[in-house]
């Protein structure tokens, strides 16, 4: 599970990054008790400020969740960049890649559900904007492996293949995040073989994909958007 990397000793806001300690101690929470129901006086009492230090930087609680999420997408990208480092195969970097996005909500399935599910949305159904950002991350790096051959050939990143792209990096991602959504809801599993489970929905994507690609149909999108449009 995701560890901040700091003792309750070493609290950065020691250091005048209040923030930071506050997002801390949110996810050392949310990793304890696999729930959202904490409140900010709580965290407060948990990095050692006064009950009303976290309300310099949070709004609200939700403004808090927000952060945490965003850095649960930052934590993803860096896993899933550290995972392919030294491989040069398209092909193993994108398994490599696979297994780090699947580790990573089967390790933290309480962090997964609110990067990923609807708590954060806003009334038009967008997500806040650091939230956006940094799932945007992980879009590129997933995209990014495609365009350089992982299903098999390299896909010239041009104005002509971008929905092509697209609609690869949307049928990846959709059956990875399917895949690692079953394994956190326990309706796949078990968890301890999602390395397995995850090469195994690997290969089946790219008996497909490898046949064709199909591009990302008009008026639709893959990634993080502000809204329904």
């Amino acid at each position: 599970m995701i560890k901040p990397n700091v003792t309750a000793e070493e609290r950065p806001y020691h250091h005048g990054d209040l923030h930071r300690a506050i997002v801390n101690a949110a996810l050392e929470v949310l990793s304890e008790t696999q729930s959202t129901e904490f409140s900010l006086r709580e965290l407060a009492r948990r990095a050692g400020v006064s009950h009303n230090a976290p309300y310099k930087h949070f709004g609200d609680k939700r403004e808090l969740l927000t952060a945490v999420s965003a850095m649960g997408f930052e934590f993803l990208a860096e896993r899933m960049t550290h995972a392919m480092e030294g491989l040069s195969s398209p092909r193993a970097r994108l398994s490599a890649l696979t297994r780090s996005y699947v580790r990573h909500g089967v390790e933290n399935p309480a962090l997964y559900r609110l990067m990923f599910g609807g708590l954060l949305s806003g009334p038009d159904y967008g997500r806040p904007v650091i939230e956006r950002v940094a799932a945007e991350k992980t879009k590129v790096l997933i995209a990014e492996t495609i365009v350089h051959g992982a299903l098999g050939r390299a896909i010239p990143n041009t104005l002509r293949n971008e929905r092509k792209i697209a609609g690869a990096t949307l049928i990846y991602w959709s059956l990875v995040h399917g895949l690692t959504t079953l394994l956190v809801d326990r309706l796949a599993g078990p968890m301890g073989k999602s390395d397995e489970l995850s090469e195994s929905v690997l290969l089946g994507m790219l008996d497909g994909l490898a046949t064709k690609l199909p591009a990302l149909p008009l008026g639709t999108w893959v990634g993080a958007r502000a809204s329904e449009e």
